[in-house]
């Protein structure tokens, strides 16, 4: 009797602890009068993420529900407490004027147990400061240079094989239409862009869409390891995950980019092979000099310079593709640029695509509205009185920047679902709040590869339409609609158009 009493009792303790620490999780915002959704226990405000919304949709809610309320506002990732900006200036105080203070993203990584995750996106602190500064030089207007003619022959070849398929669907097709998935030609371009360019790989993903590299990628992008209520409990409370030896990259991308990575690197130093690239770089800062790179380290960042190149490039031109197929008459400035710029140089050399000026804002206006980075973090490193508030951001505080939501704010942007890449001239952009436009983040943890995915997506198009028109198909999905089970901004089905040869 006396050992089920005891019993009982510590259940009762237990109980009553947990209910109090979770009446003091969920009342965090309340506790600092930060207007704030009514969370969902263990939910938070995240119930229906991954099934029935994407990532962009309740921060789009929240936006234009508080943002003529209140600077900013409260959101639960499951019990971790996020405060969502909505104020331009304060974003810009966030992540330029005050950076020091907010340099940190607050991402999960463990770098004992899962190696792979501790890249640039993910670190924190002066590891990152240390990491971001060894790989600037990558990527400056010299290194874009060299890599240009690369992308261009790369893009050549797709021009090559998606002829031959265009052929091919056309003659077998019931209603002389050559409907194609144009995204996954799009990430084959891209995948086969960053092998060669980063790492001298010829990934053979144009010429085989089950390629090993590319198999991978799909389905690192597919299958989700941990789903976002362990991801937020995880980045609120790193150090127990670590402790716990908890592990957020799945195996078989582990295992495959670390035997790929570690081969190159093998067979460079037994061959002696200096290239102009990513990897190179990477390999002369390894151990044996001051402040040197390990395996794991190198191994990391070509992971994350290889997912985020293909994915994001790759995504941005689907969606450029979609929207010219639907806006016929922006699609044919774009190719009569394209013609003009062509034969004055002759080809797509590094002063023709500067010369690109209506492309580039095709660009800029296709990531103005299908940012693939819905939102974006950081986390106060120290106590942070909020300008122009009594507020205080306690140190630690996870930040949320909704670049979706401001992107699509009828007062910056008026009709803001309509596609007009108008609003990219000088003279509109000039006009508008630095902070409107967040695709690439800003300030000194901007995107370290920006330069990089605009001149593949840029060259990746401009090769396109020079040599093919796009219109929707009958299999088109008109509008699109996003997938609900990925962070990214991602079409839930593909993209599929018609290609009609030039």
């Amino acid at each position: 009797m006396a050992v089920w009493l005891v019993t009982l009792l510590l259940i009762g303790v237990i109980l009553v602890l947990a209910a109090l620490f979770l009446h003091h999780r969920y009342s965090y915002f309340a506790r600092r009068g930060i207007l704030h959704e009514k969370p969902v226990l263990i939910y938070g405000n995240t119930k229906g993420l991954g099934k029935t919304q994407s990532v962009r949709d309740p921060f789009r809610v929240l936006y234009e529900k508080y943002k003529k309320k209140a600077k900013y506002a409260g959101f639960y990732f499951g019990m971790s407490p996020n405060t969502v900006l909505f104020d331009l200036d304060l974003i810009k105080q966030v992540m330029i004027k005050d950076f020091q203070n907010f340099a940190n993203r607050g991402n999960y990584y463990n770098e004992a147990d899962d190696p792979i995750t501790a890249h640039l996106f993910n670190l924190d602190g002066q590891k990152w400061r240390n990491m971001r500064t060894k790989l600037t030089p990558t990527f400056t207007a010299l290194k874009m240079h060299q890599m240009l003619p690369i992308v261009v022959q790369i893009s050549d070849r797709l021009v090559q094989l998606l002829g031959k398929e265009v052929d091919q669907v056309k003659a077998s097709s019931k209603n002389g239409e050559a409907s194609i998935e144009i995204k996954d030609w799009l990430a084959r371009f891209t995948t086969d862009g960053i092998g060669s360019c980063a790492f001298g790989l010829d990934c053979n993903s144009l010429e085989d869409p089950n390629a090993e590299f590319r198999a991978v990628s799909r389905r690192l992008f597919t299958e989700r390891r941990l789903n976002p209520i362990i991801m937020g409990l995880l980045n609120a409370y790193p150090s127990i995950g670590r402790k716990l030896h908890i592990k957020v990259a799945p195996k078989f991308a582990s295992d495959f980019y670390t035997r790929v990575v570690k081969e190159s690197i093998d067979y460079r130093d037994k061959n002696n092979v200096k290239r102009n690239d990513f990897l190179n770089i990477l390999m002369e800062m390894r151990e044996g000099k001051d402040g040197g790179l390990t395996f794991n380290q190198i191994l990391a960042q070509a992971f994350v310079f290889l997912l985020a190149g293909f994915e994001t490039s790759s995504s941005t031109m689907g969606f450029a593709l979609y929207e010219l197929a639907t806006n016929q008459d922006v699609q044919d400035k774009a190719r009569e640029e394209v013609k003009q710029v062509l034969a004055k140089h002759g080809e797509l050399n590094y002063e023709a695509i500067k010369e690109l000026k209506y492309m580039q804002q095709v660009f800029y206006e296709t990531m103005r509205l299908w940012p693939i980075l819905p939102i974006l973090f950081r986390q106060a490193e120290k106590e942070y009185p909020v300008p122009g508030t009594n507020d205080v951001f306690e140190a630690g505080t996870h930040l949320v920047i909704p670049v979706e939501a401001i992107q699509h704010d009828p007062e910056i942007y008026p009709d803001p679902e309509k596609f007009d890449p108008e609003r990219f001239t000088p003279e509109a952009v000039e006009q508008r709040h630095a902070m409107a436009w967040l695709p690439f983040g800003s300030g000194p943890r901007n995107c370290i590869g920006a330069r990089f995915g605009e001149m593949q997506s840029i060259v990746g198009l401009a090769t396109l339409v020079h040599n093919f028109k796009f219109v929707p198909s009958i299999d088109t999905q008109i509008p699109l609609k996003l997938s609900k089970t990925v962070f990214l901004t991602s079409p839930e089905a593909g993209i599929k158009l018609d290609v009609q040869k030039l």
